[in-house]
């Protein structure tokens, strides 16, 4: 299994806080990273292009000092996003450690972060995009399972996993639901090499989001989730009651006219979103400490699996 090298210096668990819409910020990414797991935030979380250098230089002075495990950008790479350009001159001027891409896999993005040994990872939801991320020539590909909170896929883990392994030696990240130290250890096992955690990051205290969606999350189970593209005419998985809040029927919502980057922020900002892994939050740590937990988790999940008996055997 592969991780590049220039994303383990310093990391202490193969996992990455996933990038969540209008919820990562400076705070959840710097304890993160000093915590010794990747931390990453939307470049369209900042309202502006220079509010995003204004994030990375803060990020960067904040982690000065520090031995702390790389930092990421996402980028959405599609035609509604009109920042994309700005955005990616700033993140290769910055130097962003991780850039990891969505909606679209494009080589000249990925020649830009390459030019400056950046690396960049590419979200997918089924095998054509992995052959695609893949031929534009990405570091890294994250599989987004059935599960996943905010753009998720409907494909179960094992068989996505298997598929993008078919497809793509590099380093693969597996999303869905994963939530706890030893879901992070299976997702090893399973082949990839490493985790990606959202959801159970949006119950921290850093995160940017309204102490209500917190609450909610915390009192949500799996069956409060609802699967949908009403909401951004992309699918995705939200609160259900969030939705009622917002007047929406999660049975029966009306159609969405489509995906329309420059209005997202406005549509998320009342329903909101979550995965399937709501069930095991039950608290509202901070990064440093939820980041000890999984760590812990992961330990005890690699003890036990070594002293299995059918492996001993």
């Amino acid at each position: 299994m592969t991780i590049p090298s220039a994303l383990r210096e310093n990391l202490g668990l193969p996992a990455i806080a996933a990038p969540m819409f209008l919820a990562s910020g400076p705070d959840l990414v710097v304890e993160t990273c000093k915590a010794g797991m990747i931390g990453a935030f939307p470049a369209l979380n900042p309202r502006s292009t220079a509010g995003l250098e204004e994030w990375l230089s803060e990020i960067g002075a904040r982690l000065a000092g520090t031995a702390p495990a790389a930092h990421a950008v996402n980028l959405i790479v599609h035609r509604s996003n009109p920042r994309l350009e700005a955005d990616l001159e700033v993140v290769v001027r910055k130097r962003v450690p991780l850039v990891i891409t969505s909606l679209g896999a494009v080589p000249d993005v990925v020649r830009a972060v390459h030019a400056y040994g950046g690396c960049v990872f590419h979200d997918v939801i089924n095998r054509r995009h992995a052959e695609k991320a893949a031929e534009a020539g990405v570091d890294g590909i994250i599989g987004v399972a059935a599960g996943a909170g905010g753009h998720a896929g409907d494909r179960s883990p094992f068989a996505l996993l298997q598929e993008i392994r078919e497809v793509f030696d590099g380093c693969v990240v597996l999303a869905g639901a994963i939530g706890t130290g030893r879901q992070i250890a299976a997702a090893r096992v399973m082949g990839a090499d490493m985790a990606y955690l959202g959801t159970r990051f949006l119950a921290t205290r850093e995160a940017m989001i309204a102490p209500a969606y917190k609450d909610m999350i915390v009192a949500a189970r799996m069956a409060d989730i609802a699967y949908t593209d009403a909401v951004s005419g992309v699918n995705a998985n939200f609160l259900r009651p969030s939705m009622v809040q917002a007047g929406l029927d999660p049975d029966n919502p009306e159609p969405h006219g489509g995906l329309d980057m420059e209005n997202e922020a406005k549509a998320w900002k009342t329903v909101w979103s979550a995965g399937h892994g709501v069930g095991a939050i039950g608290d509202q740590p901070r990064a440093a400490d939820l980041v000890a937990a999984l760590k812990a988790g992961y330990a005890e999940a690699v003890t036990l699996a070594a002293s299995d008996p059918f492996i001993a055997r």
